[in-house]
């Protein structure tokens, strides 16, 4: 894969995803394209099981959309490619674990591109808001989400002020996994990806599966889907020689090999 602004570099199973686009890594919407071809080329490749979404350099993560494009006449409402904005935030069917790794600045839409990973690690130095409320426009994404995430009334304190919180506020209210040394920070998010890529990937589509579907439902109207193998994931599971192996491997006392079938 080679592209524009983002850089990618496979590892066995794992695909590193870095914003690259100096000086702050400000999303406009050529890569925005970018990395929705990149994370449905992730999707849709059956070595790839983890991707890690970072930032290039020390300073900035991401400060989400570029407002010098927008100045430019690039529209909010734009062809932001396939996953909508940062590639991740609509993309169908992404049912593979992602981290994202904030080494830095993340406000705006470049929060939203963190949140929609399924873990975030955090950078000690890493800063975070949603600054939309000052340019007079809406942290859509974030507006969905984060009440979701957090507790409601912090939640709505941050998008109706704007204001900045760092690394340990944002771990205190559960919005990231936990902090991490900068210079640390991307061996222990490859270290994580590792493991998670010698787990077993129906399992993990499963869970991501049943996670986004069942958000709006009640807890019984979900349970029974699940135990009816009414979610795709969950019937090709248990339908699949990972299952038989991770019961014969428990029986043998060993260490399963997942081969994602």
């Amino acid at each position: 894969m080679t592209f524009e602004n983002v850089l990618t570099e496979r590892r066995g199973a794992v695909l590193e995803v870095t914003l690259n686009r100096p000086k702050a890594n400000a999303i406009d919407m050529a890569t925005s394209q970018e990395l929705g071809e990149i994370f449905t080329q992730f999707r849709d490749d059956p070595d790839l099981r983890v991707a890690i979404i970072t930032g290039q350099g020390e300073k900035f993560f991401c400060p989400g959309w570029d407002l010098k494009a927008a100045a430019d006449g690039e529209a909010a409402d734009a062809d932001y490619g396939k996953g909508g904005f940062g590639g991740l935030q609509e993309l169908r069917g992404l049912n593979k674990p992602v981290i994202a790794a904030v080494n830095g600045i993340a406000c705006g839409g470049g929060l939203e591109l963190a949140i929609s990973a399924d873990i975030i690690l955090a950078a000690e130095h890493a800063t975070f808001a949603l600054p939309e409320i000052r340019s007079g426009t809406v942290a859509d994404a974030a507006t969905i989400k984060l009440p979701k995430r957090i507790p409601y009334h912090i939640a709505m304190e941050l998008l109706f002020t704007g204001r900045w919180f760092d690394a340990e506020e944002a771990n205190r209210w559960g919005l990231v996994n936990r902090i991490i040394p900068s210079a640390d920070l991307m061996s222990q998010a490859r270290k994580l990806a590792d493991e998670l890529a010698s787990g077993p990937p129906l399992v993990f589509a499963a869970i991501k599966e049943v996670v986004r579907e069942a958000e709006d439902m009640k807890f019984l109207d979900a349970l029974n889907r699940i135990t009816r193998s009414q979610f795709e994931t969950v019937e090709r599971l248990y339908r699949s020689e990972d299952q038989q192996e991770g019961a014969r491997a428990f029986a043998e006392k060993r260490d399963p090999v997942w081969k994602g079938r």
